[in-house]
């Protein structure tokens, strides 16, 4: 997959020459997830989504099984999700907007401390593959990552989908893979399939799958096979990524 040359500018050169962190190695704001295979050299930034922090029990699943297919991932939480662990704040998460600038120092430090060679695609849980979406493009042109993907993307709010956060979206020139629960009840299959997203987005529909990927009982379907199908696919997907 090429990219589109004219709008591409020149970043810096990052001299790295470090070696990979051990497997969940906790900082208070980050979370590094190595894996042992020599096989890939990506590193995938995850952001979590608003309620729930970078250790959840679905971002810990995945980035495990992540791990099992050879990929790298860094987690980190926004300010104030680091706030409520400490106790210090029950707010909600502030605006996509004031998030973005935090999401931009945590690529700028990732990529500083990755080792030679590596690449990086950046993404997250519901609002964290939002607000990761929201500055994918311009990372992309400026050759800082090479990659997006999305899990449980929020289309929309709860029961509003009229509502959509789309619009930026459709000028992606930047290749992107969205991890989505076939029920999600923030864009399901039906609605999204509606929206005419360019095809540079990849969807990718987790079985009877809720925002969480879970899947009813009846389906036949497991939670921790959704989520073991979607870390395959994100590998698959970073593989074939030039």
């Amino acid at each position: 997959m090429t990219r589109d040359k004219k709008n591409k500018r020149t970043a810096p050169h990052h001299k790295k020459n470090r070696s990979m962190p051990n497997p969940l190695t906790i900082s208070p704001n980050l979370d590094k997830t190595a894996t042992k295979k020599a096989t890939q050299n990506w590193q995938l930034l995850l952001a979590h989504g608003a309620g729930a922090p970078m250790t959840s029990p679905f971002l810990e699943t995945l980035c495990q099984n992540l791990a099992d297919q050879g990929i790298a991932t860094t987690r980190f939480e926004f300010s104030y999700m680091a706030a409520r662990r400490r106790g210090k704040s029950r707010r909600p998460p502030p605006k996509a907007q004031k998030l973005i600038p935090e999401y931009l120092e945590t690529i700028k430090a990732t990529i500083s401390d990755m080792p030679s060679g590596s690449k990086i695609a950046i993404g997250g849980k519901s609002m964290g593959g939002r607000i990761a979406s929201m500055i994918a493009q311009d990372c992309f042109l400026e050759d800082q990552i090479h990659g997006l993907v999305c899990l449980g993307y929020p289309f929309h709010p709860p029961k509003k989908p009229q509502n959509l956060r789309t619009a930026h979206l459709m000028n992606l020139t930047c290749p992107t893979l969205i991890i989505q629960g076939e029920r999600d009840p923030l864009g399901n299959t039906q609605e999204v399939k509606s929206l005419g997203l360019p095809p540079i987005i990849k969807l990718h529909w987790s079985p009877d799958g809720d925002h969480d990927l879970k899947p009813r009982v009846r389906s036949g379907h497991t939670q921790n096979s959704n989520i073991l199908d979607a870390a395959r696919t994100i590998a698959d997907f970073l593989q074939q990524l030039r």
